[in-house]
């Protein structure tokens, strides 16, 4: 099968590009699959339902299906928006022609509203169509109407996943987005539940993520059951990633993944270049805490230490230089990470942090630089709280009441078996990197 599998999505066109094929075609470029396509219908739609719907002549769909098949290898293929009979006849016929495995996802309306399939359809629908998949995929509402009954809780979608099978479906995942998040996948002998949870976001594409991702997984190897899980996955965090940008249901953002990875890398690269400036500089060993310190920057809009990046096992002093003891990693420093998290939590642009060792010519130096300084006392640090993360919190909390602006520097001077500290933060690790450099030059130490 490859690692970049030929995969085709026949569905309708959104011109809003939350859902169908360029839903689709988003989901499989960011899951490293080739994307292809057979355009079934035009949909004039937007965040806020369908306004119009235009069917394409069932020849243009052959044709369409017709020219990619005959020039590349179809590993796996999906459905989407196939509205009418003809077309549902003629999607089953090229299937059958081409011996393309399949997943049919039931389209049957839109997730702002609006009608995608004709009532008239639907049997056609379940007998010609959903036969050749490999699994179908309906929401609980698509779910009841392929059954004959209407799914309220978890014992209706098992007794529609049977009725479904027994109509001719090889698999069925009911998608939970309706229930509690979790998808019910029936083989034709077994239940797995995919578990989830229901997470806030925009929700306009969704299915047809779902099933282009499970098409994807399927397409390059995996078996129903990871397959589904993999796709649960990817479509769930495709909902937190979405952003608002219509007045009715947002889209999902199949391209979060892509971006993530970007992300990494760029942050990744931006601490490794932060450690290079510290290691080469002659004088920023002496700013180095006894306890070691440690540069840290995390991905936008991080929420927990797993996504910061920092030094595995700090930077120490060896041989009146900085030395890094292990190589950037995310997750690696909670110390540090919570720093950022606090600074982050009230300017998401201040992404990286670097912790020096306090003395008051340090405090001065870094005053004289022009830099805001805040502080807190650990004597009035509650129990059971991260020293980092409640003290950077509360330092920010208190200047920027006076100051209406988020600090540079956040310092403390310690207490009973507490070193004091200086925290420096900025936007990127090679920034504070830089300033930590600046302060040493500042001290004479460089």
């Amino acid at each position: 099968m490859g690692e970049y599998p030929v995969v085709m999505t026949i569905a309708g066109s959104d011109s809003g590009g939350g859902a169908g094929i360029q839903a689709d075609l988003k989901t499989f470029s960011a899951l490293g699959a080739y994307g292809t396509c057979a355009l079934t219908s035009i949909t004039s739609q937007n965040t806020t339902g369908v306004l119009a719907v235009h069917d394409l002549p069932p020849s243009t769909i052959t044709s369409q299906i017709r020219a990619v098949a005959s020039d590349m290898d179809i590993v796996h293929a999906k459905t989407g928006m196939l509205s009418s009979s003809d077309i549902i006849l003629t999607v089953s016929e090229m299937m059958q022609e081409y011996g393309i495995p399949l997943v049919v996802d039931p389209v049957m309306a839109a997730e702002a509203g609006g009608s995608l399939l004709r009532s008239d359809a639907v049997k056609i629908l379940q007998q010609e169509l959903i036969p050749l998949s490999k699994v179908v995929t309906p929401n609980i509402h698509e779910a009841g109407v392929l059954a004959g009954i209407k799914v309220n809780d978890w014992q209706d979608a098992k007794e529609a996943a049977r009725r479904i099978a027994d109509a001719g479906a090889n698999a069925v995942i009911i998608t939970g987005g309706h229930l509690d998040g979790s998808d019910l996948l029936y083989d034709g002998l077994d239940f797995t539940l995919v578990e989830g949870e229901l997470v806030r976001g925009g929700t306009h594409g969704a299915g047809c993520t779902y099933s282009a991702a499970l098409t994807v997984f399927l397409a390059t190897g995996h078996s129903l059951r990871d397959a589904a899980a993999g796709a649960k996955l990817f479509v769930t965090r495709a909902i937190l990633e979405s952003r608002p940008v219509g007045k009715g249901v947002g889209p999902v953002n199949p391209g979060w993944h892509t971006l993530r990875t970007a992300q990494m890398y760029e942050v990744l690269s931006d601490v490794r270049e932060a450690v290079t400036i510290l290691e080469s500089s002659a004088g920023f060993a002496d700013l180095i805490p006894e306890v070691g310190c440690n540069v840290a920057a995390a991905l936008p809009l991080a929420a927990s230490v797993d996504e910061v990046c920092a030094v595995r096992g700090r930077i120490v002093r060896l041989q009146d230089r900085a030395r890094a003891v292990g190589c950037p990693a995310f997750g690696a420093s909670s110390h540090v990470a919570r720093i950022v998290l606090a600074a982050m939590h009230h300017d998401a642009g201040l992404r990286a942090a670097l912790n020096i060792r306090y003395s008051g010519n340090v405090v001065e130096v870094i005053r004289e630089m022009g830099l805001a300084v805040a502080s807190f006392d650990r004597a009035h640090e509650p129990q059971g709280v991260s020293t980092m993360e409640w003290g950077t919190r509360t330092a920010i909390d208190t200047y920027r009441k006076l100051h209406d602006r988020v600090p540079d520097v956040v310092y403390d001077l310690g207490a009973v078996g507490k070193e004091p500290m200086v925290r420096l933060l900025a936007h990127r690790a090679v920034d504070v990197a830089g300033l930590g450099i600046e302060i040493a030059r500042g001290l004479g130490k460089e």
